[in-house]
């Protein structure tokens, strides 16, 4: 049973599985256009045109059609200029928009929660003052399109190099500069295209198409422009911890209830910083806490207390310690079966409707859960599923992090979950953030940052005087360094 609403309904886990009109259509047009960026539009073919085609019929009939018909043309003429290929990303980014609003729908009618409200866009400030490095970034993504991956070469990846140097030191223009300056690290990594045994057609297609979009003017700023203040408790339910080889990024979850007695909705804060790639498990707290309180509140088990907190329109908390203090214990699965069926889901920008970008906080109780292929899987590693009032729900637990006390087989041993529902390869599943189990015939919970604020765990306590000692030995070498 999955509460749906305070009065005690079930979620209609039914709905999870059903099928959606257009969905199979949109994306097969998003993938027909992802085949035409691998060959590339220099000298295009029949192919080419196709999936050109196939991405203008797609949007036939809404506001984009006359523009995407026109850039379809030009490009399987091989004469498109940087308009055209901004609008055909116009049109995969519509595309996938549309099948994330349709995934939304499904998943706000299953779960019976209240939605929030959009906001409008706005322009990025100062953005119209840096037109010329917009143009050079938008330049360099259309050569980009033109060589296609197969086609691409160091030289090519290394225009670049002097458009995110000129980017960077511009905060209105920090984001599209990132996003240029780790796209095209990867593109450096795989270079030439051509010796490539497989090209990840959808990844790099969605990277081009919102660096395309994030270069025009007024874009790059638009869901930060929109920011209120959040005065009220903070109820956590759990940390995403994700990782890179060179950064690490915790995004707590949570229920916020304001202080003037409004509505309670859902709203997130992340803290991301880098790392080297010798700390791993555990140890990878030691360098996110000192950013943010939160964390230790969440491994505590309690709330914090918020005052005149930025949060923006999509829900983002842009967390200052400053404004905030930790306040009464706060059990999380309490909060999940009580707060969290009233909370309104937050609204996603624009330029972030992606089916990627679905992460969306539930509460499962009273399923079973086993092993892919029965009970006893002697592999230890299957996947865990989930049967939620008779329907199948796959649990993500490939993105259970190391540097916490959730385990997979704690998973499959659970009878109650507080997780992110995600879709991916056409499916919807579920990724845990904390389990209650029983070990030794008593009742306990687990949680994937139960760690964040500390611990006395033997494995945690052993990685993070690994990190420590590594730590320690890196400043020093840095302190060498900059003192030559």
């Amino acid at each position: 049973m999955v509460p749906a609403d305070p009065g005690g309904g079930v979620m209609r886990a039914d709905l999870l599985t059903g099928s959606i009109d257009g969905l199979d259509e949109a994306l097969a047009a998003v993938d027909a256009f992802d085949r035409v960026l691998v060959s590339g539009l220099l000298r295009p073919g029949p192919d080419q045109a196709g999936g050109l085609a196939a991405l203008a019929d797609a949007v036939a009939g809404t506001p984009l059609a006359a523009r995407v018909a026109e850039a379809a043309g030009k490009a399987a003429a091989g004469a498109a200029g940087e308009d055209h290929f901004a609008a055909l990303a116009a049109a995969r980014t519509a595309l996938l928009g549309s099948v994330h609003d349709a995934l939304m729908a499904r998943v706000a009618e299953a779960t019976g929660r209240p939605r929030g409200e959009a906001a409008g866009a706005a322009p990025a400030p100062g953005a119209e003052q840096k037109a010329n490095l917009l143009a050079a970034a938008r330049s360099w993504l259309s050569e980009l399109a033109r060589c296609g991956w197969r086609g691409i070469d160091h030289e090519v990846v290394a225009g670049a190099a002097p458009v995110v140097s000129a980017m960077l030191p511009e905060p209105a223009l920090r984001r599209p500069a990132t996003l240029l300056d780790g796209f095209a690290a990867e593109l450096a990594a795989c270079c030439p295209g051509a010796a490539l045994e497989r090209v990840p057609e959808r990844r790099w297609a969605d990277l081009w198409s919102r660096a395309m979009l994030l270069t025009l003017p007024g874009a790059a700023g638009g869901a930060a422009a929109h920011t209120g203040t959040a005065t009220g408790r903070l109820l956590p339910l759990g940390i995403d911890l994700q990782e890179h080889p060179t950064a690490v990024q915790a995004q707590v979850h949570a229920v916020f209830e304001p202080a003037d007695g409004s509505g309670s909705r859902l709203v997130r804060a992340s803290v991301s910083v880098p790392k080297p790639d010798t700390i791993l498990g555990a140890g990878l707290w030691q360098l996110l806490r000192p950013h943010m309180s939160l964390l230790a509140a969440v491994g505590e088990g309690r709330s914090m207390e918020l005052e005149a907190m930025p949060v923006t329109a999509e829900g983002d908390l842009l967390w200052s310690d400053e404004h905030a203090r930790p306040g009464e214990p706060a059990d999380a699965f309490a909060t999940a079966r009580v707060a969290l069926p009233g909370a309104a889901d937050p609204v996603t920008a624009p330029l972030d409707r992606h089916p990627a970008r679905i992460a969306v906080p539930v509460f499962l109780e009273g399923y079973t859960a086993q092993r892919a292929g029965g009970d006893g899987d002697a592999a230890g590693d299957g996947a865990v599923v989930f049967t939620v009032a008779g329907q199948p729900l796959v649990a993500d637990i490939d993105r259970i992090p190391e540097a916490g006390p959730l385990t997979p087989e704690a998973v499959a041993a659970s009878g109650a979950c507080i997780g992110l529902l995600r879709w991916d390869a056409g499916v919807f599943g579920v990724q845990p953030l904390a389990v209650e189990t029983t070990v030794r015939k008593k009742k306990v919970t687990l949680h994937a940052g139960a760690w964040a604020g500390g611990t006395t765990d033997k494995a945690g306590v052993k990685a993070e005087k690994a990190a420590a000692a590594a730590v320690t030995v890196l400043r020093e070498r840095a302190g060498r360094l900059l003192r030559k």
